[in-house]
C-alpha cells in the first residue's frame, strides 16, 4: 500500500491544528493530512502533537497532577535559548541569535540507505528488491522532500522534529485512541532515557515506587541512587496481580515502612521482561481500577508491545492463521493502558528498539499535556533532542517509504517471525529439559522464556540456601555452553526471593542453535539434580 499523502512544507503558528473528528484509521491519515494546515519543518521547528491529532470532541481533559510532580520537576523553567526559534520563522529575517552551526560544514552531502518493500521483508528480499531511500542536504529548499541534512543534523525541539512527531502522534491515535482529550506525545532517546527523566520528574529520596515482583533491573537500578525503593508486587502466569496491589496499598503502614505509601507504579504489562509475562484487558483494567482507588500515576513501558505473538499450539500442530488485515492485527493486541486510561493517570513509554533498532535510540512517551511539558522542561536541558540521523532515517523509512500501512505490515511480519522463534525454544525445552525440576508457560509476547527450576529437589537443598545452587545452575550451564540469566538479578527486592528461576532469550540466536542450547541446558540441570 502507498505511504500517505505528504503535507506541503510551510511555517503555520504553534496553535494550529487539523479540525477533524472521530477516530483515526490508517486509510483516514491521508485526508487528515490534507485538510490540516500546513507543516513547518525548518530549522528547530516549532513542534506538538496537537499540530497533528484530532480534536477529540466529547473526550474529557486529563487530571491535573500537581500534587504528583516533585519540586524538581515544578521548578524547571522554558529555556530561553530554544524559546527564540521562533523568530526564525519570521519572513526575512537574518538570525545572529541562535548557536546553529552552518550546514555548509557538514560532511554529508547525501546519505542512501536500502530497506524493504512490504510484504517482502527478509534480509533476501530486502538485497533482490529493497529500494534506496536517497536524502540530500538541500532537499527541503530544492522541493524534493520535507526532510533534508540541513534540518535533521542541526539542534531539534526537545519534543522531536515535526516530520518524526507527526508519524509517531497518528500511530498513537490509530493503535490507542486515548480516551481524554490532551494527550500529547514527545519523542525520546529511548525509554530507559524516558524512566530515568520519569523518576526524576515523580519521585522524592526515600520514597517507595510499585513494580512487578520480578522486573526490568535497570528500572530497580536507577532508583537506587536515587535514594528511591522498590516494592515488589505479586505476580501470576499473567503477571502483576491487582489483588497483591490492593493489598499492599490498603495495609501500608508508614510506620513501620518509614516511608509514605507508594503512588508511583511502574510495569511492563507485555512480554514483561524478565518473565515473558503479558497482562490480559481484564488484568489491566483490575489495575487500572486499584490505580484509582488509590490515585496511583502509572509508567507503562511497552518496548515489547508490538511483539505479541500468535497463540502456542505446541509441537506438530497447525499454526494459528495470521492476522487478515491491519484491522484484524490491531483487534488481536491486548489493549494499553493508555487506551483506557480515562484520568491521565498513564505516562506511555513506547520504543523503536526492539521494532526497528536498539542502536536509533529512539522511543517517545505519550501523557497529558500537563505531563509531558514537564518532561519537554526536563529534556531541553539534558539530552536536548533525539539524534537527527535517527529522526532522518526513521522518517524516510516509516513516513515517506512505508506509511502506517507498511509499518503495521512490517510490525505483522515481526509477530510471525518472533512466534517461530519462540515456538522452537519452547519444543526445545519439551525436548530436552527434565520436566521433574524445570516448567515453564509458553510466553505470549516479547522476547524471554521464564523457566521456572524446582531448586528443592537438589541433594543438598537442605543444607544449601537456594541462592547458592542458583549460581551452581548458572555456572554449570556456562561449563556445559549456555549462558542463561539468574532469575533473582530481576526481583524488586534485594531478597533473592523464594523460587529459583532462569532467563532465556529466543531473539537473536538461530533454530539449530537454541535447540543447541536448551540441549545443553538439560545436560546441567541432569547433572546438577543427579538424574542421569
Amino acid at each position: 500500500m502507498a505511504p500517505p499523502t505528504a503535507i506541503d512544507l510551510q511555517s503555520v503558528t504553534d496553535t494550529q491544528v487539523a479540525t477533524i473528528s472521530g477516530p483515526l484509521s490508517v486509510n483516514g491519515v491521508p485526508a487528515r493530512r490534507n485538510k490540516a494546515p500546513k507543516m513547518d519543518g525548518g530549522l528547530v521547528a516549532a513542534s506538538s502533537s496537537e499540530m497533528f491529532k484530532g480534536p477529540g470532541y466529547g473526550k474529557p481533559k486529563a487530571k491535573r497532577w500537581d500534587h504528583r510532580l516533585n519540586e524538581e520537576s515544578t521548578s524547571r523553567k522554558p529555556t530561553a535559548i530554544k524559546g527564540v526559534a521562533k523568530y526564525l520563522k519570521n519572513p526575512g529575517i537574518i538570525s545572529l541569535g541562535g548557536g546553529l552551526p552552518s550546514s555548509e560544514h557538514f560532511p554529508f552531502e547525501r546519505i542512501d540507505t536500502k530497506v524493504p518493500v512490504p510484504p517482502n521483508f527478509s534480509e533476501e528480499d530486502t538485497k533482490d528488491t529493497g529500494i534506496v531511500t536517497s536524502i540530500g542536504k538541500h532537499d527541503i529548499a530544492e522541493s524534493k522532500g520535507l526532510f533534508d541534512i540541513h534540518v535533521a543534523l542541526n539542534y531539534s525541539q526537545a519534543a522531536g522534529t515535526p516530520q518524526l512527531l507527526r508519524f509517531i502522534t497518528e500511530h498513537t491515535e490509530i493503535v490507542h485512541n486515548p480516551p481524554y482529550r490532551d494527550w500529547q506525545c514527545c519523542a525520546t532517546v529511548g525509554s530507559t532515557s524516558a524512566l530515568d527523566m520519569a523518576y526524576r520528574m515523580f519521585t522524592t529520596r526515600g520514597e517507595y515506587i510499585l513494580s512487578e515482583e520480578y522486573t526490568f533491573a535497570t528500572a530497580v537500578e536507577t532508583a537506587a541512587p536515587m535514594g528511591v525503593r522498590v516494592i515488589g508486587v505479586a505476580m501470576d502466569a499473567q503477571g502483576m496481580l491487582a489483588t497483591s496491589l490492593n493489598e499492599i496499598l490498603s495495609t501500608w503502614d508508614e510506620a513501620a515502612r518509614g516511608a509514605k505509601k507508594p503512588w508511583l507504579l511502574y510495569t511492563v504489562p507485555t512480554g514483561g521482561n524478565p518473565t515473558g509475562a503479558t497482562q490480559s484487558e481484564q488484568r489491566r483494567r483490575e489495575i487500572y481500577r486499584v490505580a484509582q482507588k488509590h490515585d496511583l500515576y502509572i509508567l507503562e513501558d511497552e518496548p515489547y508491545y508490538f511483539l505479541q505473538m500468535q497463540p502456542y499450539t505446541g509441537a506438530n500442530v497447525p499454526d494459528v492463521p495470521p492476522p487478515a488485515s491491519h484491522a484484524d492485527f490491531l483487534k488481536s493486541i491486548v489493549p494499553s493502558l493508555l487506551s483506557m486510561d480515562v484520568d491521565g493517570r498513564v505516562m506511555r513509554m513506547d520504543s523503536f528498539s526492539k521494532v526497528i533498532a536498539p542502536g536509533a535510540r529512539v522511543g517517545w512517551i505519550t501523557a497529558p499535556e500537563q505531563i509531558v511539558e514537564r518532561f519537554v522542561r526536563h529534556q531541553e536541558v539534558s539530552t536536548q533532542s533525539v539524534s537527527g540521523f535517527s529522526q532522518m532515517m526513521l522518517y524516510k523509512l516509516l513516513d515517506e517509504t512505508w506509511g502506517h500501512a507498511g509499518y503495521l505490515d512490517w510490525l505483522i511480519n515481526l509477530r510471525l517471525e518472533y512466534t517461530k522463534r519462540r515456538d522452537v525454544i519452547c519444543h526445545a525445552c519439551e525436548e530436552f529439559l527434565p520436566s521433574q525440576v524445570a516448567s515453564w508457560n509458553p510466553p505470549a509476547a516479547g522476547m524471554f522464556h521464564w523457566i521456572k527450576i524446582n531448586w528443592r529437589l537438589h541433594p543438598q537443598s537442605s543444607t544449601r540456601p537456594m541462592l547458592e545452587i542458583e549460581d551452581e545452575v548458572f555456572h554449570v550451564a556456562i561449563e556445559r555452553g549456555v549462558l542463561c540469566t539468574k532469575g533473582s538479578w530481576f526481583r524488586a527486592e534485594a531478597d533473592g526471593g523464594t523460587d529459583m528461576f532462569l532467563r532465556t532469550t529466543f531473539a537473536s540466536a538461530s533454530a539449530d542453535n537454541i535447540r543447541e542450547a536448551i540441549r545443553r541446558l538439560g545436560e546441567a540441570l541432569r547433572a546438577i539434580f543427579r538424574l542421569e
